[in-house]
């Protein structure tokens, strides 16, 4: 029997990975062929993606398949959000790929605001204000780079560009466009009132099409360099997009939270709520597959964790924080959405510091620190739930997390506890199957989202807590 496989390509902050994924029995079976690093690094001042050295990894990535015999049929690329690239007429990128944790963005706020108010900018686009949403960032290229947008043609979101750079097509994917502020949650197309009231260039945004979309084969070159043709199948290319759509759901009213080095916490609705209330309560309405909404709050996530391991040269795993944050006694609780935590110098440091500011005791030992980051969060959780029910006006009846943070019982346990709801946690990969699964739905092995979640939910072990 002819098998045909899938690759996602997933790209998260601190590294890459290419997964396999392949239909058998009815089960969705996984491999990873290639993992790799991914950091942001100062290039001329800015903190900045090597968008190079990223590509090149997807290439080498690409090759291992070949020479593992395993070619993919398709292939898709998820990332963040919010993150772009320029390219000039010719095609070729102009300047570096900003991160979103770069200080270009400070004060552009206020600089947007006097383009359009906060309350209408939400109304219109349902997207929580973040200073490092693209609608800021291009402020910035606007005002202190003001050449390198005048010299654009084209505007590229982070996975949109790998795509570019893998088939020669330039196509804005539905889920990741969404994320810059500027898409209409009701028309589903960029804004183009905001684009001329901020005084960008419309020129330089290209078509939105849904996940899902085929835009085509390998460039000649791209063949050439591994050794294959593939078709390029656009998955939902924000990471939570993916993550969303892999959430095997277990009751009726689910609560998702997609935990990574972001958290991820919400509903799928069908319509976007842009009410005053939901814009006081920062939630925002990202784009989901199928152009449903992924109604959410952003949330520090375990960013702070990683940022914790750094700061120890890495000496300390993941496993043994979560070991020695169960035997720790502190009690200490801080508010993890602040944004001191968003890019400390030193996130040990910021911790003790909020801690002693409330009054309480400082975190000394490194289970100390990793308690009071676990019970933070599920603390932070406990709220959104509230929120998320006064908001949409519903009942939810159980939590399910998926990604990389589904595996920490400890955080699980905690979860389950401060918001009086089960806690359903995996798959672990949930990310680079809901990339998968959105290319079989493209070509017709699985017939639509509800069904991928059932393949997912009997191919892999749930845990309960």
């Amino acid at each position: 029997m002819n098998i045909q496989k899938h690759l996602a390509i997933d790209v998260g902050a601190s590294g890459g990975r290419h997964i396999l994924g392949w239909l058998e029995g009815g089960l969705i079976r996984l491999e990873e062929i290639y993992r790799f690093p991914n950091s942001m690094t100062q290039m001329d001042g800015n903190l900045c993606w090597d968008a190079d050295a990223l590509f090149a990894q997807i290439i080498t990535g690409l090759k291992k398949c070949a020479r593992s015999g395993k070619i993919p049929v398709s292939v898709g690329v998820d990332t963040w959000g919010v993150d772009f690239v320029l390219l000039d007429h010719k095609g070729n990128r102009i300047g570096h790929s900003v991160a979103y944790r770069d200080s270009r963005t400070a004060g552009m706020d206020r600089e947007v605001g006097k383009c359009i108010s906060e309350p209408e900018l939400y109304a219109r686009t349902g997207i929580q204000k973040q200073l490092f949403n693209t609608i800021y960032q291009l402020m910035s290229l606007k005002i202190n780079t003001p050449t390198l947008l005048n010299e654009a043609a084209h505007l590229l979101m982070t996975p949109d560009y790998l795509h570019y750079r893998l088939c020669g097509v330039n196509k804005s994917e539905y889920t990741n466009a969404t994320t810059t502020g500027l898409v209409s949650a009701l028309e589903k197309n960029w804004d183009d009132d905001i684009i001329a009231r901020c005084g960008y260039p419309r020129g330089i945004f290209s078509e939105i099409v849904p996940a899902g979309t085929i835009l085509g084969g390998f460039t000649g070159e791209v063949n050439k360099a591994v050794g294959f043709d593939c078709t390029v199948a656009l998955p939902p290319t924000h990471d939570t997009g993916s993550a969303f759509l892999a959430v095997p759901v277990r009751t009726d009213r689910p609560i998702y939270i997609s935990s990574g080095t972001w958290s991820l916490m919400g509903v799928e609705l069908p319509v976007p709520i842009t009410t005053e209330a939901s814009r006081a309560a920062n939630f925002t309405n990202e784009g989901g597959y199928g152009y449903r909404f992924r109604y959410l709050k952003n949330i520090m996530g375990l960013w702070m964790i990683q940022s914790l391991r750094r700061e120890a040269g890495w000496g300390i795993s993941y496993e043994e924080l979560e070991a020695l944050s169960r035997v720790s006694d502190f009690d200490g609780i801080i508010d993890v959405n602040e944004s001191r935590f968003f890019a400390p110098v030193s996130m040990t440091y910021a911790i003790r510091e909020a801690c002693r500011e409330s009054g309480g005791d400082e975190p000394q030992s490194p289970g100390d620190l990793a308690r009071c980051i676990f019970r933070s969060l599920a603390f932070s959780y406990a709220q959104t739930v509230r929120e998320l029910q006064n908001l949409t006006g519903k009942r939810f009846d159980s939590i399910s997390i998926t990604g990389g943070g589904s595996k920490n019982k400890y955080l699980n346990e905690l979860t389950a506890e401060a918001c009086g709801l089960p806690v359903f946690a995996g798959p672990a990969e949930g990310t680079a199957l809901g990339n998968i699964v959105s290319q079989m739905i493209a070509y017709g092995e699985l017939p639509d989202a509800e069904a991928a979640r059932e393949a997912i939910s009997r191919s892999f072990d749930i845990e309960s807590s």
